[in-house]
């Protein structure tokens, strides 16, 4: 009984839709989590257990990640058409009608995401259902440009083939990253924090493609192995059928969750100006630290002519 009603205290919180005071703070949280947990709080998307405690290490049930996903991306029936008001027992067998999280389910399921028939909704979710429903509701909501590259997980194996292309843009569109041993463990149990912080940055790079145009052609790169230390990174612009085609790396920032961003800029052939007729391939190499996951960022909106 105990265990029942802190699972139902718990999911109250997640998805309470009360705003929450920017001076709020929980307690609970480590400096890394505070300030996109905080954030989604002070946007009425989540909220604590209590006045200064989030929970980051407790559970998340199916229930509270659907409700989660529909708040943080506003799902909803707008655009959808019935011949009756829909009801959560005409899609799934285990969603009570005058359940909580009902309404979400069905927002969810009509909109396009792929939920089972028979799911239970107070069962756990795994890290790799999470990630399936979110890159399915990010890209639902933008066409976000991603690199073309594999992310090779040490432990792709254990990886259900049918959430595997969403693990993989998780990392790509910068949400996570995989652990320092190279795993990404889909079979674990998702807990609050994680899903949580995954959400703000998938928001967050729904919002950053709204802010700045995306990049005018694709740039790709290879990473090469230099030792054990350090590995290159070669960015790529492709085959240019004349010279004159240029790219150069500006910057590169490492950040705190693993990653290495390297900033690039573009240089064209100038207008009427006289260039070979050749086939060339533009590139740019980088060095970085190989416990860095590399990802590509243009410094500006466009090439740059002379």
């Amino acid at each position: 009984m105990k265990k029942q009603i802190l699972s139902a205290i718990t999911a109250a919180a997640l998805i309470s839709s009360l705003s929450v005071s920017s001076a709020f703070a929980f307690t609970d949280l480590t400096p890394e989590q505070q300030g996109p947990i905080s954030s989604l709080a002070e946007r009425g998307i989540v909220s604590g257990v209590d006045a200064g405690h989030f929970v980051p290490q407790g559970k998340i049930t199916y229930a509270e990640s659907i409700q989660l996903i529909v708040k943080a991306f506003d799902l909803n029936l707008a655009a959808a058409s019935f011949v009756k008001a829909p009801a959560a027992s005409d899609f799934f067998t285990k969603v009570p009608n005058n359940a909580w999280y009902a309404k979400a389910f069905i927002s969810a399921k009509a909109n396009g995401l792929e939920i089972p028939e028979d799911i239970d909704p107070n069962s756990t979710i795994t890290r790799e259902q999470f990630a399936d429903l979110l890159i399915h509701a990010l890209e639902m909501k933008g066409d976000l440009p991603v690199v073309k590259m594999m992310v090779v997980f040490a432990d792709a194996d254990e990886i259900d083939p049918s959430c595997s292309g969403s693990v993989q843009r998780l990392v790509l569109h910068k949400i996570t990253t995989p652990g320092e041993d190279g795993k990404f463990y889909p079979k674990h149990e998702l807990t609050r924090g994680e899903a949580s912080i995954w959400v703000y940055h998938a928001l967050q790079r729904l919002e950053s493609m709204s802010e700045k145009p995306a990049p005018q052609e694709e740039v790709s790169f290879t990473v090469e192995k230099v030792n054990e230390e350090v590995n290159k990174v070669v960015l790529s612009r492709g085959q240019k059928q004349t010279t004159g085609y240029s790219i150069k790396v500006d910057a590169i920032r490492f950040t705190e969750d693993g990653q290495a961003v390297i900033s690039y800029s573009l240089g064209d052939p100038a207008p009427g100006s006289m260039n070979g007729e050749m086939i060339t391939e533009p590139k740019a190499e980088a060095y970085i630290p190989a416990k860095y996951q590399p990802v590509l960022e243009p410094s500006d909106s466009g090439p740059a002519t002379p």
